[in-house]
């Protein structure tokens, strides 16, 4: 069976937090949440779930990931497979199984878990959100001939092609570069469908017009930046 561990970007996420550690499948080999200056109770909720907490005090999803990446690279021994899931129980933890199934099936390098419009709850994504995803993914596919149709948070990826990324993003750009990362090295990826509900929450990103004007610049910066390389 091959060793996976799942990393969780985690800003209070106190009342959800626990849900998603504790429906991640019993496969999967560590759970590392990663505790982003959270002023409620996601740390005490995290570890009463069974999680291992790792602190990072710098805000940024990116910062966050980087950290998570930086504590199994100190490990005696590395896994085979990182999944990468929020915290927020927007997606269905239990639904990881389909997001490895590529990897594990057909040697796919990487994986995203795609919100497609039909499996959406109504609301769980906003129309920002929407509009972001819809205008990345046209991008990359003028640009790079991607075939991706989501930025979705929800994703797998074997270690040693995620070492082999070099992942700089401290913020808001984190997925868009992997996903421009995974295109320039021509590493094999696919898409599968996931459910998604709405979130636990506000959305520290798409809830706030500062954190959706912040995320768009980032988003389209990487993209440009690529695209003239």
């Amino acid at each position: 069976m091959a060793d996976i561990k799942v990393i969780i970007p985690a800003v209070n996420e106190g009342d959800s937090i626990g849900k998603v550690v504790s429906e991640l499948p019993d496969f999967v080999s560590e759970i590392i949440v990663v505790n982003n200056g959270s002023t409620d109770d996601t740390l005490e909720n995290a570890q009463k779930a069974g999680a291992t907490v790792l602190t990072e005090n710098q805000r940024g999803y990116g910062f966050a990931c980087l950290k998570g990446i930086d504590y199994i690279a100190k490990q005696s021994k590395h896994p085979d497979i990182i999944v990468f899931i929020d915290g927020d129980y927007s997606d269905y933890p239990e639904e990881l199984d389909k997001v490895v199934a590529p990897i594990l099936e057909k040697d796919i390098d990487f994986v995203i878990g795609a919100r497609k419009k039909s499996l959406r709850e109504p609301g769980s994504m906003t129309p920002q959100q929407v509009f972001g995803n819809q205008l990345a993914t046209f991008l990359m596919r003028l640009f790079f001939r991607a075939k991706f149709t989501d930025l979705g948070p929800f994703r797998a990826i074997k270690y040693d092609k995620l070492r082999a990324l070099d992942m700089q993003d401290k913020t808001y750009g984190w997925t868009v570069e992997m996903q421009l990362k995974v295109l320039r090295k021509k590493m094999s990826y696919t898409e599968v469908p996931v459910r998604y509900k709405r979130r636990i929450g506000v959305s520290k990103v798409s809830g706030t017009i500062k954190g959706t004007i912040f995320a768009g610049i980032k988003i389209l910066g990487w993209i440009f930046k690529y695209s003239l390389k």
